[in-house]
């Protein structure tokens, strides 16, 4: 509905859904701009949707990643070399240099794009609430959060968290990260090098001291959906635990972030041997080396983003934040099933929350607008269901969702190369 309120976005799309959201680390974004969501309270799953506004996926379309003024992992994005058509459609979402040859330069702006995305999407949830459909859910909360548009919809008694993200996709790999695949990695032999390097992103987000109207940020969240199939359940269930225990002890003041935990994990796959991460019994030895080599990073302000070693996410850091985030991460390993407790015990708590709540609306409710009729009691929630169990049944696998925009009540599904 976006793409045809001003026929901005491309008519054919691929969007990238990624379970767990922005918050969770799934893809490298700034957090300090996002309002704070409780699990529980404000909802129940959480997702990141990447949207494509801009689609560069045909080799011999002209592209300017214009690096010269931006950090590393960063780029300006000119539309200089594109045709009239795209340079005009998108003229009000571009900041303008003038040259003193007299030529005029358009930098794609993160910041302008986000702002007319939030107001497209805006317009949009109006109509939709003015006419509800058949199998719509209900808009519960629409929020703009810096670049990153949040959403919370009501799905029978479930309440999904979208974090709707306006990206630039490319097809192949930027040159940048070459030197990155000349190297040995974990999952050399699991998944061939072209499902790795299939595409990448350019992100709203800018570096520590760039500037934010013009700067975005490279992200390769497609090929760490595919290294996710690599990596070890033992591992990733470690992982989870890690994220639970440290990232709300660490976020304030703003310095570590659970996609730097993310990439700490992707370097140990590639130092550690492969056997030894294949064990189930060890979960406890990850934990403390999790700990560790985050421990590590931050006495050291050194963690190379994965894809770009070259990179250090954590330069910027100051030594008084350092050491004061050292010092709760020392008490953290001193016990750290004490803090696994804790961490187990709030997300046991939003859970009985969430449960509480959906019992308070099972009894509560009366048929909304947007429900298909029949017994209130029982909301149509079967699609985040289906979903949520899918995902469950299918890990590592690449699971799509096709639906009709004029009846949602009927999804297809496709896992991997099967439909059904």
């Amino acid at each position: 509905m976006v793409q045809k309120l001003d026929q901005k976005l491309p008519v054919a799309n691929e969007y990238l859904l990624l379970s767990g959201g922005v918050r969770e680390g799934v893809v490298d974004l700034d957090l300090d701009e996002l309002n704070v969501y409780a699990r529980g309270t404000d909802y129940d799953m959480d997702f990141t949707l990447l949207v494509p506004a801009l689609k560069l996926h045909d080799r011999n379309q002209p592209v300017t990643l214009d690096m010269r003024h931006s950090a590393l992992c960063h780029s300006w994005l000119s539309l200089r070399l594109f045709d009239e058509g795209t340079i005009s459609k998108w003229k009000d979402c571009c900041t303008i240099v003038d040259h003193i040859n007299g030529a005029t330069n358009y930098f794609f702006s993160p910041t302008k794009v986000a702002d007319w995305f939030y107001d497209s999407i805006s317009i949009v949830l109006s109509e939709i609430q003015k006419k509800p459909q058949r199998g719509m859910p209900k808009v519960e909360k629409v929020e703009k959060n810096g670049t990153i548009i949040s959403i919370i919809l009501g799905v029978g008694s479930s309440r999904m968290l979208y974090d709707i993200v306006p990206v630039v996709s490319f097809k192949g790999w930027p040159a940048v990260a070459q030197s990155w695949l000349m190297e040995n990695h974990f999952w050399d032999g699991k998944i061939t090098e072209e499902e790795v390097i299939s595409g990448f992103y350019l992100v709203p987000a800018c570096s520590y001291k760039g500037k934010k109207d013009n700067e975005w940020r490279l992200s390769f969240a497609r090929s760490e959906v595919q290294l996710k199939k690599c990596i070890s359940s033992s591992l990733m269930q470690t992982y989870q635990a890690c994220k639970a225990i440290i990232i709300k002890l660490l976020s304030r003041p703003k310095a570590i972030s659970p996609y730097h935990l993310r990439s700490m994990m992707l370097w140990a796959c590639d130092r550690l041997p492969a056997n030894y991460l294949a064990q189930e019994d060890y979960a406890a030895h990850f934990l403390l080396g999790l700990i560790d080599d985050l421990q590590h990073c931050l006495v050291n302000k050194m963690c190379p983003n994965y894809f770009i070693p070259q990179c250090n996410m954590l330069e910027h850091l100051s030594e008084e934040t350092v050491m004061l985030h050292a010092r709760k991460l020392s008490s953290v390993r001193s016990d750290p099933a004490e803090h696994l407790r804790t961490a187990i015990e709030h997300v046991k708590a939003a859970n009985r929350l969430t449960l509480e709540l959906q019992r308070r609306g099972s009894t509560t409710s009366i048929p909304s607008p947007q429900s298909d009729g029949g017994d209130p009691n029982q909301p149509d929630d079967r699609l985040a269901k289906k979903l949520q169990q899918l995902v469950t049944e299918n890990p590592g696998k690449s699971i799509s969702v096709f639906i009709n925009p004029d009846d949602v009540t009927r999804p297809h599904f496709r896992i991997d190369d099967k439909f059904f």
